[in-house]
């Protein structure tokens, strides 16, 4: 199968949640140039997150359940905080869960090109589709659900005085403590990979609940 076939049907899944988010912001859409962009950086800050967690002299266990959520969701979050937080299109809560997903998505798309071009060159066609769906369904979506926590607190922050530094610690805090667990349950017995599905269905519900919270909040509301 072409390379560019393998990359376009690796991003589809991203591209879908990408999409979703994006229509959850029904007051006041973003400019699509800066949704894009977003993604692009979130894409592009993978390759040097992927170069520090390769040097750190770390177990794959410690390595995916305490370095990598706190490196991937930092780096996540530099994208954000760093560039079009300060834009003034950034003009309603509900705009920090958009922007974080957005970036979370992007990396996720090249993180999840990685995995299925290697299953695709390595494994039978049915382990492929199986890391495929299963990728689709809960990794990816994951990444996005794990960032809308800090992108939330970041959204609140920046239009509620009460809510600055310590609120938006918390939301990373909760995004690298939801990534860690996720990954934990990765790589403990198959039995225990069931939990993967519970985690992410929790995370929607919460995430769907802080959406309408920020929506609430909107000032095109």
């Amino acid at each position: 199968m072409n390379t560019l076939v393998i990359a376009a049907v690796a991003a589809a899944p991203a591209i879908f949640w990408l999409w979703y988010f994006y229509r959850k912001d029904r007051y006041e859409p973003e400019p699509k140039f800066l949704i894009l962009r977003t993604f692009l950086l979130g894409m592009g800050v993978t390759i040097p997150v992927a170069f520090i967690e390769g040097i750190l002299p770390l177990s794959d266990l410690i390595l995916a359940v305490l370095a990598a959520p706190v490196i991937e969701e930092l780096a996540k979050y530099m994208v954000v905080k760093r560039t079009v937080y300060q834009n003034r299109e950034f003009d309603e809560p509900m705009d920090g869960v958009v922007y974080a997903a957005s970036a979370a998505l992007g990396f996720a798309t090249l993180e999840n090109i990685v995995y299925i071009t290697s299953a695709y060159l390595t494994s039978p066609v049915e382990d492929v589709l199986v890391v495929y769906a299963l990728r689709a369904l809960l990794s990816v979506p994951g990444h996005a659900l794990f960032s809308s926590m800090w992108g939330y607190a970041l959204g609140r922050a920046k239009f509620d005085p009460a809510h600055k530094t310590g609120f938006i610690l918390l939301g990373l805090a909760l995004a690298m403590l939801l990534h860690g667990i996720f990954n934990f349950i990765l790589y403990s017995s198959p039995l225990l990979a069931l939990g993967v599905f519970v985690l992410v269905l929790v995370a929607w519900w919460a995430v769907l609940r802080l959406m309408k919270d920020a929506l609430r909040r909107s000032p095109f509301s």
